[in-house]
């Protein structure tokens, strides 16, 4: 999977479409992330003791993987990604616009 905690992504459908946030989670055995601000679930939540209120809590859900794009750090547009052997013979992310080093 091309997109790693800490990456900042863009939704490209959905009602957040065009948002941009930051990726908190990812499962990569199921190709969803968990995006800081996006595709929010509204629920209610009981009162559990005596005398508390009751609220509505808001919570970020996964998303797939297809559904958001990379933001390249360096020229800030969203991007592709692909990936480079280095010298030393690891291998790195690189953004297929500007061709920068992807941390």
């Amino acid at each position: 999977m091309k997109i790693k905690k800490g990456d900042t992504v863009q939704m490209t459908v959905g009602k957040d479409a065009g948002k941009s946030g930051k990726v908190l989670r990812a499962k990569e055995a199921v190709r969803m992330v968990l995006v800081e601000g996006l595709n929010m679930l509204k629920h209610n939540r009981k009162p559990r003791k005596q005398g508390e209120k009751g609220e509505i809590v808001s919570a970020p859900r996964f998303v797939s993987v297809a559904n958001v794009m990379l933001v390249c750090p360096k020229c800030g547009k969203t991007s592709r990604t692909g990936s480079k052997t280095l010298k030393d013979g690891t291998k790195s992310r690189v953004c297929k616009k500007c061709s920068a080093e992807i941390k």
